[in-house]
């Protein structure tokens, strides 16, 4: 695996390198974004390709509840750069392992599926609501 750089992400500042965001805030810290927000971090990467695994790597932690472990705070728990960049790089020797690769790519094609099924939930969110708003009702 690769290097990769972890910064705390400025409000307006562009990246030329491919990166992508880790929430840093809340209950949802270690979330991966494509997009950034006020609260996160940016890990930039040398290549696309490493991007994507670790973005997926970053999704795999949160969901199996590793970030949780590191949240500090009563009132609004939030979570080192440290920590997020030590239990990334513990985790990214798993990356050469095949079987994972597999896992990824597998979590890819999912992910695409899960897009399709909510635009296709929006568009009969859409119809119900035309065929509501064309009952007439009264106030």
């Amino acid at each position: 695996m690769s290097t990769f750089e972890i910064k705390t992400h400025r409000i307006g500042k562009t990246y030329t390198q491919p990166h992508f965001f880790i929430l840093n805030k809340g209950l949802n810290s270690g979330k991966p974004l494509k997009n950034p927000c006020p609260n996160c971090f940016v890990i930039t990467t040398p290549s696309e390709d490493d991007k994507n695994t670790l973005f997926h790597l970053s999704m795999m932690l949160l969901i199996n509840g590793n970030y949780q472990y590191y949240l500090k705070g009563s009132v609004i728990p939030f979570i080192a750069i440290k920590d997020v960049k030590n239990l990334i790089q513990k985790n990214s020797i798993w990356l050469n392992e095949i079987e994972l690769q597999k896992k990824i790519e597998t979590i890819k094609k999912v992910e695409i599926l899960e897009i399709s099924f909510k635009n296709k939930l929006k568009v009969i969110h859409d119809l119900k609501m035309a065929l509501l708003r064309s009952c007439k009702l009264e106030y």
